[in-house]
């Protein structure tokens, strides 16, 4: 069941990520469409760590917050750079429950330096693996 999941998680994540991807090539993207942007974000990144969770609880993990999912799946070897992954964590709790442009304006530019590429690499992980079931 637990096999089940993670490869249903991949689903959504899929989707999210391409709702990501797509966004990312506005250019100069208006203050709306940032908001837009970051929300993506928000949903590709919520969904990734608990794509992690599921796969490492799969590997015999226990796993119980989304910084111990990142944790785990660093030591497991799933993702590799686990203090991007944590500062996507920071910045995405920050985003979620505070507005500011400011703050706005720099987390869009991290998604697009930074964060974008660790999602990516997730991605690019769960479908090759999936792919060669």
């Amino acid at each position: 069941m637990q096999d089940i999941r993670y490869k249903q998680r991949f689903q959504n994540y899929e989707n999210a990520f391409t709702m990501l991807k797509d966004s990312l090539k506005i250019e100069d993207p208006s203050i709306l469409e940032k908001a837009g942007i970051i929300q993506f974000f928000e949903l590709a990144f919520e969904i990734g760590w608990k794509l992690l969770k599921d796969y490492c609880e799969f590997e015999g993990y226990t796993v119980n917050s989304p910084r111990e999912a990142i944790k785990t799946a660093y030591m497991a070897n799933i993702i590799n750079d686990v203090e991007t992954w944590i500062k996507a964590l920071n910045d995405r709790n920050l985003t979620v429950h505070v507005y500011d442009e400011e703050i706005a304006n720099e987390v869009y530019n991290k998604i697009k330096t930074e964060y974008f590429d660790i999602l990516e690499n997730l991605y690019n992980k769960f479908r090759k693996e999936l792919c060669s079931d």
